[in-house]
Parts: structure tokens; C-alpha cells; sequence
């Protein structure tokens, strides 16, 4: 009687069933790697605006404060982007016949507002306040990374729910003098006045009696 299998039948069987159990490892492997890259954080990428703005020129070279655009980030929970009349207080004066800048003459004379693309996003259910984290020392590079180097601006860092944790497990590495909170590269060098404002906030959150990893802190 013939052989139903051939000799290399129990071979193959047993690479099938190695395959069947190396599959879903794989699988889970490669969706946790696709998770944390910037394809799904956005981390990296540019976003396209109708004008191309520099933070490199405006905040780096020309040295404007953050706040004369994004006013409310000491105030409140959104940074607020800057609205036509503020980039039109220099641009009525300078560059005023740039093509570049036809959407913001577009828009002051149409009293319709620029639509700018969000570059940082962070999902509806997780609620952030600006004024909290600036007003206790968070230096805007610790989310914005070195923006006044960016000519066009990119989401620097992932803002996942295990980056912000890493930031609310250990506040006090984060931490700046409030003279220090607006710097390009504030965490090149700790200062004494950065450790006396990291031990005072950390003071802060012990007597509020609340943790930062709450889940009710950000999830409200």
C-alpha cells in the first residue's frame, strides 16, 4: 500500500502549526509598534495651513513672545490662536503686498476668520488646561518642543496617555523657574531656582490631597 503522506508531510505540519502561533504575536507586535509611531500620533508631521507660518522667523529671529500671539495661555485652558488683526498689527506695514499673505488680507477685508489646522491634537475625552500647566513651571518646549527652530511647526511629541503619565509620575524632572517657562531648551541645564520651583509645586500637589495620575484629572 502507498504512502498517503510523503516524508516531509510531518515538516510542514509542524511549521503550520508554529505559524498559527507566531501569527497572532506578530500581529499584536506590529499593531503596538503602528500605535506609538507618528503615523498614529501624529508626531512629526507637518500640517499644511493656508499660510505657511515660521515660528522659526516670528518667535526665533524676530524673538516674539508666544504670548503676544497665543494670548489666554496664562489665563485659561486654551492657548488661542492668534486671530487676522493680530498678524495684521506688523503686516499692515510690512510685506503688505506678499502673496503669501493673501488668505490674511482675504480675511481682514471679508471679516471672516483664518481657519487654521490644528497641529497638536488631543482626543475630546482628555481634557487639558494650558494656564495649570505654564502658571506651575511646564515650560512650553516640554510639549512644543523647540518650536522657535521650526520653520514650518510640526507636533514635536507623541502626547499619548503614557507620555503625559511619564510627565505626572515625575513632575519635578519637568519643572522650570516661571522665568524659565518660555525658554527655546529650558532642560539643557537644572538650575537651583528650578528645583526650588519643582519642590514647590511638588508641595502644591501634597497639600491638594489630589495625585496627577488620577484618572479624574485629565478624564473629567
Amino acid at each position: 500500500m502507498s504512502q498517503l503522506f510523503r516524508p516531509g508531510a510531518n515538516t510542514w505540519v509542524r511549521v503550520a502549526l508554529f505559524a498559527c502561533f507566531l501569527a497572532p504575536v506578530l500581529a499584536v507586535l506590529l499593531g503596538g509598534a503602528v500605535a506609538r509611531s507618528g503615523a498614529a500620533t501624529g508626531q512629526g508631521l507637518f500640517v499644511d495651513q493656508k499660510v505657511p507660518f515660521s515660528h522659526q522667523h516670528h518667535a526665533g529671529e524676530l524673538g516674539i513672545d508666544c504670548r503676544y500671539c497665543h494670548t489666554g495661555v496664562e489665563t485659561g485652558a486654551k492657548a488661542v490662536v492668534p486671530p487676522t488683526h493680530t498678524c495684521m498689527t506688523c503686516h499692515s506695514q510690512l510685506w503688505t503686498n506678499a502673496e503669501l499673505l493673501a488668505p490674511v488680507r482675504q480675511s481682514l477685508a471679508s471679516g471672516k476668520p483664518l481657519t487654521w489646522n490644528r497641529v497638536n491634537r488631543l482626543p475630546d475625552y482628555a481634557y487639558f488646561d494650558h494656564h495649570v500647566h505654564v502658571n506651575n513651571g511646564v515650560p512650553c518646549a516640554a510639549c512644543h518642543g523647540d518650536i522657535r527652530r521650526m520653520p514650518l511647526t510640526r507636533q514635536a511629541t507623541p502626547m499619548t496617555m503614557g507620555w503625559c503619565l511619564d510627565c505626572h509620575r515625575a513632575p519635578k524632572d519637568r519643572i522650570v523657574a516661571p522665568a524659565r517657562v518660555y525658554e527655546d531648551t529650558p532642560y539643557r541645564e537644572r538650575t537651583p531656582a528650578d528645583r526650588a520651583a519643582s519642590h514647590a509645586v511638588a508641595v502644591r500637589i501634597a497639600h491638594s490631597g489630589r495625585k496627577l495620575t488620577d484618572c479624574s484629572t485629565c478624564h473629567r
